[in-house]
């Protein structure tokens, strides 16, 4: 394995807002990272190197989310929007997802999208990442 958890933690602890994503993203492929997966629910996340070996961490708020049952993603996506253009944290962020019934995503470093699954697995919204 190319990188720790300790150089992650270290790229995301310049992430103020989602305005900020675009670099981190860049900075944690430079170290390695081919994917990794984020559980909404208790903020553990999954990074994986290239041969599928993994280190995982618990989320930066470590705040234990109830999902809501009802999928909503209209009311998502406007959300996602304004964290994106830095109007929410990571912790709020993280919330909308579980009041809109997003699960967790899955964040492909090589193809540049992000996957938000429902509580089944289905991905229920595919986004292209800006690449910088």
């Amino acid at each position: 394995m190319k990188f720790t958890i300790n150089e992650i933690k270290a790229e995301h602890q310049k992430v103020k807002s989602g305005a900020d994503f675009p670099k981190y993203i860049k900075a944690i492929k430079d170290l390695g990272v081919s994917h990794y997966i984020v559980s909404v629910e208790d903020g553990n996340v999954e990074y994986f190197d290239s041969e599928n070996q993994s280190v995982s961490t618990l989320g930066k708020d470590r705040a234990v989310r109830s999902i809501s049952g009802g999928l909503n993603i209209e009311r998502f996506q406007t959300r996602l929007k304004l964290h994106q253009q830095g109007g929410t944290d990571y912790p709020t962020f993280c919330r909308d997802c579980a009041d809109n019934g997003i699960y967790g995503w899955k964040m492909d470093l090589n193809k540049m999208t992000c996957a938000y699954f429902d509580h089944a697995g289905n991905e229920v919204l595919i986004e292209q990442v800006p690449a910088l």
